[in-house]
């Protein structure tokens, strides 16, 4: 028989979530240390700045990919033995790194790192979501948070490695960081979610799922396109606004802090955006992130000005960084607990591809066009087919008054 109040929301799973940030601290680094390395990697192969990307190209393949096929693996054996695995990839992408002779067998590596690294993305947020029912927008944030303050922190930790000993050493560090830190912390979540948890989400998302009149593929399906359609916009200024400030000439320090900026408004937006998606509901939440990040793109048109860029830049962080992971919670709301790995890592990968597009998008408007006024106005319009899937969703979620009897 389901117990009345199921273990939910409990100290299990606050421990279990602060765990899982942990983790996501050493795993995320995987997409962020290729950019670190970008540098010094063109110095020593003597390479172009277009071959010196493929390996962060190469990354991203790799953590889009891993995010819905070890999304599916976690539905199937559990969270820790997935990261674990993970963990051991990373570590060996490492390592193969640091002995790569030349920026191809460099980029095979770089594909591995990124692979195992999105363990640590959307499979471990479609974890945390499975452990919370009252908090779940919050818990999700906090645990998409470890993204970007990996991306804040490692920076810090392996700037003085970086500049004495080369990037090969800092994978070093790296390697030892997955094998003696995230392996061990892996066997602390290998506790499952209580049967009578996952019947009591289970029948929560059936609910609502029915007021949408749409199948769990078709609502997968809308979700995946509305990721491409919101993340081929976010990535115009998260890509290129140190390419855009040097065009300015304000120069690549200033762009490289704007960048930072966006990130920590990113981090205050996805906690903002948890606590939002409690009371409102995932997808009111991303429709009102999506529309703020649309107007900030409109604040860049116009703007030039030093100053006026900072707080645009720091606009547009408040308000994108909690749209990514509002899309787990509108997963979890709607559909079933027991595939919420593959279904969560699924649209998590079309963010991820919709990133990827619209970065390179972006760069091929600039080359046709001479300017980045056409690659706002672009995403600006992938931004609005996003909005327009919310609102119809969320359209179709309110509830329907029952039909009048025909009269006798």
């Amino acid at each position: 028989m389901t117990p009345a109040h199921p273990p939910l929301d409990n100290r299990a799973s606050w421990t279990r979530l602060a765990l899982a940030l942990g983790l996501s601290l050493i795993g995320n680094a995987g997409m962020w240390a290729t950019i670190l390395i970008l540098p010094d990697v063109q110095a020593e192969f003597g390479a172009t700045r277009a071959d010196a990307s493929i390996p962060y190209t190469l990354t991203m393949v790799g953590f889009a990919l891993g995010n819905f096929l070890i999304g599916k693996a976690v539905d199937r054996f559990g969270l820790a033995l997935s990261l674990a695995a993970s963990a051991v990839l990373m570590g060996a992408g490492y390592g193969a790194a640091f002995l790569a002779p030349n920026i191809a067998l460099l980029s095979v590596a770089q594909f591995a790192i990124g692979f195992g690294s999105s363990a640590s993305f959307g499979p471990l947020i479609a974890d945390t979501s499975q452990w919370f029912l009252k908090r779940r927008g919050l818990a999700v944030a906090i645990a998409a948070s470890g993204n970007y303050l990996s991306g804040a922190i490692w920076p810090l930790l392996l700037a003085g490695t970086l500049a004495a000993d080369g990037w090969r050493a800092a994978y070093v560090i790296l390697a030892l960081a997955c094998i003696f830190v995230m392996l061990p912390l892996t066997l602390t979540l290998r506790r499952k979610l209580p049967e009578a948890a996952m019947m009591t989400s289970d029948a929560a998302a059936a609910a609502k799922a029915l007021t949408t009149g749409l199948s769990p593929r078709a609502l997968t399906a809308l979700l995946a396109v509305a990721g491409i359609g919101c993340c081929v916009a976010m990535s115009m200024p998260q890509v290129h606004i140190v390419a855009y400030c040097v065009d300015l000439g304000y120069g690549p320090a200033v762009g490289a802090e704007m960048l930072s900026l966006m990130l920590v408004g990113g981090v205050a937006s996805r906690l903002v955006s948890g606590l939002m998606a409690d009371k409102l509901g995932g997808v009111l939440t991303l429709l009102i992130g999506s529309t703020l990040q649309m107007l900030a793109l409109f604040l860049y048109l116009p703007t030039t000005g030093l100053t006026s860029l900072y707080l645009v830049s720091m606009t547009f962080g408040l308000s994108q960084g909690g749209i990514v992971p509002s899309y787990a919670v509108i997963v979890r709301e709607y559909l079933p607990a027991r595939e919420a790995g593959a279904r969560v890592g699924f649209v998590m990968m079309s963010t991820i591809i919709g990133m990827a597009i619209g970065g390179w998008l972006s760069g091929w408007i600039y080359d046709l066009t001479g300017s980045y006024q056409w690659a706002f106005l672009n995403g600006i319009a992938f931004n609005a087919l996003n909005v327009a899937l919310m609102v119809y969703i969320l359209l179709r979620s309110r509830p329907r008054a029952p039909a009048m009897p025909a009269p006798a």
